[in-house]
């Protein structure tokens, strides 16, 4: 059962969207305004909180691409996340996104390096995983080792994140040590079950977006491609894996179906599922107790790997 704090944030959300403290834009479809959506994403990334105190930002343009340093006190970058933000692939940025990353930058003592990666509907498939391999480059060319890298994203940005990894395989790139992914968009059909499942469970996420997002971001491409939908790729040899998702979201299922094809590929993979929770649940640490043992476990986890 979910804890008595879990469930009171739970009420929050849902009363926030009720009186429409957060987002005006509730339901998605062709006619919503994106650039209007973007603007409410960024005011209300404040709803996390501030970055801590004596944490270093670092604004840094890689061949035109915006990426953001996030550096604790007494680290440096010979290890790194590289992350990706979610949003659906249409919406979020670095910025909207510093509070959340920089829990798991404290909470781990790594530097995080995270891209403003192209997004759809103006920059379609496969803009972004192009930008993510060109961050992932410049890490390396950098000086830092593979090993010494991590992907981490949430969302849509945990797509970006394992369909990266394919791309690596695939122009036969070194891997980076591990990935960990909130909530992952892993199939752009969105097939699985709990698509239809917890529609009435998942009140916090916004209806309809998924098949409008889906088609603005893989335009005229199959989205059986396994660099657009990584559920339907080659999992063998990936990295080990730490994947989180919640019991009543509506892409609980991505996550699942994704854990138990990398497990009988053979990948070391973990799957968590938050009972009673919902989308990216973890980045919500300090807020309730199943969302602090999350980011204790990346942490962990991250400091294990790259250490």
């Amino acid at each position: 059962m979910p804890s008595f704090r879990s469930r009171l944030v739970i009420f929050a959300f849902k009363l926030r969207q009720f009186l429409k403290l957060r987002f005006k834009v509730r339901i998605i479809d062709w006619d919503t305004s994106i650039p209007e959506l973007r603007d409410q994403v960024e005011k209300g990334a404040n709803f996390f909180g501030k970055i801590p105190r004596k944490f270093h930002l670092e604004i840094h343009d890689i061949n035109g691409l915006n990426a953001e340093w996030i550096i604790p006190e007494n680290s440096d970058k010979r290890s790194v996340i590289l992350y990706f933000h979610g949003g659906g692939l249409v919406v979020g940025s670095a910025s909207s996104h510093r509070v959340i990353v920089s829990k798991f930058v404290k909470e781990s003592g790594i530097s995080a390096l995270v891209i403003d990666y192209a997004l759809a509907p103006e920059h379609p498939f496969p803009a972004a995983i192009e930008d993510s391999l060109k961050a992932y480059e410049f890490l390396r060319s950098y000086g830092i080792k593979s090993e010494n890298i991590a992907f981490m994203g949430d969302s849509g940005g945990g797509n970006i994140c394992l369909a990266s990894l394919l791309a690596c395989k695939e122009k036969q790139l070194p891997l980076p040590a591990v990935a960990v992914v909130l909530s992952p968009w892993t199939d752009l059909n969105n097939t699985g079950d709990s698509w239809t499942s917890n529609t009435k469970k998942d009140n916090l996420c916004w209806r309809d977006a998924q098949n409008v997002f889906s088609k603005y971001y893989a335009g005229d491409h199959d989205l059986c491609n396994p660099l657009i939908s990584p559920l339907y790729g080659d999992l063998e040899g990936l990295p080990p894996l730490l994947m989180f998702a919640g019991e009543h979201e509506l892409m609980r299922d991505d996550a699942v179906r994704f854990a138990e094809k990398a497990a009988k590929a053979g990948v070391d993979v973990k799957l968590r599922i938050g009972k009673g929770l919902f989308h990216c649940y973890p980045a919500c640490a300090p807020l309730f107790p199943e969302a602090t043992k999350a980011l204790k476990e990346i942490g962990e986890f991250l400091k294990h790997h790259l250490s």
